[in-house]
């Protein structure tokens, strides 16, 4: 634990904000998180009309609020950062902006208020603030196996748009407009519901020669389901198991290193150097 007496006063700050390795830094992470999850609320509460009739103007007084709150939040991460321009592109940085920026369009555009449910894309800080490395370091294993299994799975997607579009227009030319197959666009709408076995029920075949084939398409929907899961999960096992911290690099802001590490994997950066 880093002793904030220590540092400069930006760099004190840099700790509190996105570090919460000190009590300071624990208890203003631990203060956001439930702001986010209160202005969440109060945008799912002001969707219900009789609740926005009786309890509008507080429920706005209050998203208000909120977006005060993390404006300024906003503008405190990017004085403390030495690399604005990293942490502005960064996941948590592009979230942390679309969390405001919907407040701020209501003014000219109505309705993007509801947008501001992407706020609670930044509970996902709850595993670092609470100390659950555990928990990203298998998120990270998750993001390595669907990137090396993005290969296999374009080949499998292109095979099941290969197949439903063959599928759509075969039940086209079999069922025709008058059973509810009025082109092959809508045929492939139909093919795709029924492939990944949603089956909505608006369309279905009613000739015999129809019904086998839906049900060919059925039978193969459950086959193809498991083979997106295999594959990924073929690569997580594959992955190499090592013990990782919640440490944010201070310079590309990413996370997930070793225990012992001293450099940053991703951009090789200290990992204890100072901002300033």
């Amino acid at each position: 634990m880093k002793d904030l007496k220590t540092l400069t006063t930006r760099d004190r700050w840099y700790e509190i904000i996105f570090e919460a390795d000190t009590k300071e830094g624990r208890l203003f992470n631990v203060v956001l998180l439930v702001c986010i999850l209160a202005s969440v609320g109060i945008i799912i509460l002001e969707s219900v009309a009789a609740i926005r009739e009786d309890f509008g103007m507080i429920l706005r007084a209050l998203e208000w609020l909120f977006t005060g709150i993390f404006t300024v939040e906003y503008i405190a991460r990017l004085w403390t950062v030495k690399n604005k321009r990293k942490y502005i592109f960064s996941f948590f940085g592009i979230i942390d902006l679309l969390s405001i920026l919907p407040s701020y369009l209501a003014l000219f555009i109505t309705g993007t208020q509801s947008l501001m449910v992407i706020r609670s894309l930044r509970l996902l800080r709850i595993f670092r603030i609470f100390k659950l490395s555990r928990y990203v370091g298998e998120g990270q294993n998750l993001a390595r196996a669907l990137k090396a299994s993005q290969h296999k799975i374009t080949v499998f997607l292109v095979f099941i748009l290969t197949s439903v579009v063959i599928a759509g227009t075969i039940m086209y030319l079999v069922e025709g407009p008058e059973h509810g197959f009025t082109s092959i666009p809508v045929s492939i709408y139909w093919a795709i519901v029924t492939m990944t076995t949603v089956g909505y029920g608006d369309i279905a075949p009613e000739t015999a020669l129809g019904q086998a084939i839906a049900s060919t398409i059925m039978i193969m929907g459950y086959g193809i389901i498991a083979v997106p899961t295999g594959i990924v999960s073929a690569e997580m096992i594959s992955l190499k198991k090592s013990e990782i911290t919640t440490q944010v690099c201070p310079h590309c802001f990413k996370e997930g290193h070793d225990v012992d590490a001293v450099f940053c994997k991703y951009c090789g950066s200290s990992l204890n150097a100072p901002q300033h």
